[in-house]
């Protein structure tokens, strides 16, 4: 396997798909045809040198990541779910240039204020959810009185098992079950090229949807880095200090995940795959075998942004066979 460098997530109906400075949206609309978008890439952060730095990338990516995903979740939700309503399409052509083009400037700038607001609900929910939570029920033992040590451990136990059941509780809701699909095609797509193999239909059914730098690896490693990291606060004597310390760490938590996920995805290593086990067997619950119109969306989606026939070529000595054919008749 050679990395690619693509990533991406499902979304309604759909694909989002990212390489290099692009991404595009590909959605199925309801009248069944594929609408794609392509936008360029931009740093919700800017371009300073510094954000490159390790650990920092990290968090920035993370970021970048929620703020791109909510995007184009919002956007496919828009499209999947269709069409402008009759009579927001009667006010909209009883408008002129100059009034439809101020409304659509007051619209995107509220869609602005919507993504910037749900990407930073998103975060303060998983924080309170998943970092802060659990240390405070498993402070709760020490009135049978547990030192912090033993506060520790139970806290790690508690965190896991509140990742484990959120995801287990969502992978059983039909409407998420549905964007699993759309997740497994995302991988499936993602490991065809990265194998060598041409991205059709057929190829891509046949591929594995399990993938090292999946998101839910990401967000798995995340738990278990801090419950490592978490341990340096059993020797702090004051409850505020330990409370607010880890969500001090949040982002060094995320800027480590971040590297080991990326270190795990370029390297074929036995102690790679070994570190990688946990989140692809997480990934048994948020991804789920897809149909063969959700595996063309993802093709779509892929092509868009990705010339896999070049990569192919470069990094698998791949023969286009249209190509051959196109010499052949042409010697005779």
């Amino acid at each position: 396997m050679k990395p690619s460098n693509i990533g991406g997530q499902a979304v309604m109906e759909g694909i989002m798909m990212r390489h290099k400075d692009k991404y595009a949206v590909a959605v199925r609309r309801p009248d069944k045809e594929i609408e794609i978008k392509v936008e360029d890439y931009k740093c919700t952060f800017g371009k300073a040198g510094f954000l490159k730095w390790p650990i920092i990338r990290g968090v920035v990516s993370f970021v970048d990541g929620l703020v791109v995903g909510t995007k184009c979740l919002m956007y496919s939700a828009e499209i999947a779910g269709d069409e402008e309503d009759e009579k927001e399409a009667a006010k909209n052509a009883a408008l002129s240039e100059e009034e439809l083009s101020a409304k659509k400037a007051k619209e995107a700038k509220q869609f602005q204020w919507l993504l910037y607001i749900t990407v930073a609900i998103s975060i303060i929910f998983s924080i309170a959810a998943f970092m802060l939570l659990p240390y405070a029920l498993a402070s709760l033992l020490r009135r049978i009185g547990a030192s912090e040590f033993g506060v520790t451990v139970a806290e790690a136990f508690v965190k896991l098992a509140l990742f484990l059941g959120y995801m287990f509780l969502i992978s059983r809701m039909k409407d998420i079950q549905r964007t699993f699909m759309y997740h497994g095609a995302e991988h499936k797509c993602i490991n065809c090229v990265e194998h060598g193999l041409p991205l059709t239909v057929e190829n891509v059914m046949a591929s594995s949807r399990q993938h090292k730098r999946c998101g839910t690896s990401f967000l798995f490693l995340v738990m278990l880095v801090s419950i490592c990291l978490h341990f340096v606060f059993v020797l702090v004597p004051v409850y505020w200090v330990r409370l607010f310390g880890r969500l001090l760490m949040v982002p060094v938590v995320s800027g480590i995940s971040f590297e080991i996920i990326q270190w795990a995805g370029r390297t074929d290593t036995k102690f790679a795959d070994m570190m990688s086990k946990p989140g692809l067997a997480m990934q048994k619950l948020t991804t789920k075998e897809p149909t063969a119109d959700m595996v063309e969306v993802a093709i779509k989606a892929v092509e868009a942004v990705f010339d896999w026939k070049d990569y192919l070529k470069r990094e698998f000595d791949w023969v286009d066979p249209e190509e051959n054919n196109g010499e052949e008749h042409a010697d005779i």
